[in-house]
């Protein structure tokens, strides 16, 4: 520890709050709703053998595709679980209500469909089939960003009740924003690698967690100098598109890390960092707009 207090640049008191705050985030909830053993019904006797192939890959191993399949039952064969968690079916095939029609023509709308509908076997889904991996990838990374551009503008307007805000920790529970922003990176890495079909947990992603934790340190210094630069509040869209441009690069990094099994380089990480600071920007804006409209006259 250095003589100042600090361990390599870090508050004590920052690093106890981050300490004290993961007791909230427990990754065992993510693990089991990721590794969920699903029971897909299925009414495409033509097109069986498509659906296959594209649920499970060429590239994926023998192993993993055996295992893949195994979630897939015919409609009326023996041995079938009495309930499903989801009913495929294909054109012009008598199909249950809640069921999904699959096009091998057009075998993307099926992903995109299931995933508007049954949100909650998003993670399931991405870990066991990779068609269903990169959205609901982009969509965890787009939440969590979003979510912390909120907190950050909550925390920054008095006259807003964060209590009113749809997020999803209490804001008492923290004793600053950036605490916040850390640990829900944290918790949108656990659900990467949960939808990557990767080992989650602290142990298992120690070295995730330490990169997100001394990045979210400098995003905060980042944001709280820019912020006291810009008078009269104008600072609020630049500390929003701030934390969501840090969660976004960091979504972003681990999503090329569990993908490819390298990171990307440092002309790659200010080109991400770039165009999620614009988006962020847009997404602040928008924010600020609902949370203090425009007064009448």
């Amino acid at each position: 520890m250095a003589p100042n207090g600090r361990h390599e640049g870090f508050p004590i008191s920052y690093l106890q709050q981050v300490r004290e705050a993961v007791g909230n985030l427990n990754p065992r909830d993510v693990r089991e709703s990721a590794e969920r053993r699903l029971a897909i019904e299925v009414h495409a006797p033509n097109v069986f053998p498509l659906l296959e192939d594209f649920l499970a890959p060429a590239n994926v191993s023998r192993g993993k595709r055996w295992e893949l399949v195994e979630f897939l039952h015919r409609a009326g064969d023996p041995g079938a679980p009495e309930e499903f968690d989801l009913a495929i079916c294909e054109e012009g095939e008598e199909c249950p209500p809640d069921g999904f029609v699959f096009s091998p023509a057009r075998p993307d709308d099926l992903v995109e469909r299931i995933l508007e509908r049954r949100e909650d076997l998003g993670l399931a889904l991405a870990r066991a089939f990779p068609p269903f991996r990169k959205p609901v990838v982009e969509k965890v990374i787009q939440n969590i960003a979003t979510e912390n551009a909120l907190f950050a503008l909550v925390t920054a307007l008095p006259d807003v009740v964060p209590s009113m805000i749809e997020i999803p920790w209490a804001v008492s529970q923290f004793a600053s924003d950036s605490v916040y922003l850390t640990i829900n990176q944290i918790r949108m890495a656990f659900l990467l690698a949960a939808a990557s079909d990767r080992p989650v947990g602290y142990r298992e992603q120690k070295r995730e967690i330490a990169s997100i934790i001394t990045a979210a340190f400098g995003w905060r210094t980042l944001a709280r100098a820019l912020v006291g630069k810009i008078p009269f509040g104008g600072g609020l869209i630049p500390k929003a598109a701030i934390a969501f441009a840090g969660t976004w690069m960091a979504g972003a990094s681990l999503e090329r890390i569990y993908r490819s099994g390298y990171g990307s380089s440092r002309a790659e990480r200010r080109l991400t960092y770039s165009q999620a600071y614009q988006r962020g920007k847009v997404v602040a804006g928008a924010m600020v707009r609902v949370l203090r409209p425009p007064q009448a006259g």
